[in-house]
């Protein structure tokens, strides 16, 4: 299931899972009983994070969201991520679900770093996860944020815009990218390929 709160790119997101799944059927949804039923979960998103955690509670898919990861696998893309992390300063602070570990700041501007950061940028892995199976290190993938996790306890991934930053997340059956796989050509489709295999569990 795609989720579908009212934010996000769910149509090319949906697009890009269905190329390289071969007997899955992926479905884009708002209803909490088909997306309970089934067998793994999207969460994707743009633009601000209040606006998308106000849409997730009034829709009642807080509680959904978190009583889905204690079962089965869930990938977050772009706020997507974001949302599944503590607190963001976006907004004059906002609140967020709290699964993973993370509080995200703006990104700073200095010589030469622009912010949005936009563009393709290397991902240097921390862990060796199996949603990374078959990517190399330093691998580039395409990124649109403004703010961004600097540290976490559940970082699977660092990559550098002026400073570090924490570019995927992970925790039992929890998966989070700061980028876009579904622009990210290749190894983008590499990572949702990867999705649909992995069965989640923690990662030692």
């Amino acid at each position: 299931a795609v989720l579908d709160y009212g934010m996000g790119n769910l149509h090319s997101v949906a697009k890009a899972i269905e190329k390289v799944s071969v007997n899955q059927k992926i479905f884009i949804s708002k209803d909490i009983k088909e997306i309970q039923a089934s067998n793994k979960l999207v969460i994707p998103g743009v633009g601000a994070i209040r606006d998308c955690m106000n849409s997730l509670v009034s829709l009642g898919m807080d509680d959904m969201i978190k009583k889905y990861s204690e079962e089965k696998p869930i990938l977050g893309i772009c706020v997507g991520m974001q949302l599944l992390l503590q607190a963001s300063e976006e907004n004059g602070g906002t609140q967020c679900l709290g699964l993973l570990d993370g509080t995200l700041k703006k990104l700073e501007v200095s010589q030469g770093i622009k912010v949005p950061h936009m563009g393709w940028n290397k991902v240097s892995q921390k862990s060796n996860h199996p949603m990374f199976k078959g990517i190399s290190q330093d691998t580039f993938f395409y990124f649109v944020h403004s703010y961004a996790a600097l540290n976490s306890e559940n970082q699977a991934s660092i990559t550098n815009h002026g400073q570090d930053f924490v570019s995927s997340v992970f925790k039992e059956n929890i998966f989070a990218v700061q980028f876009h796989p579904e622009k990210s050509q290749h190894d983008g489709l590499r990572i949702y390929k990867n999705f649909i295999s992995w069965e989640g569990g923690n990662i030692q």
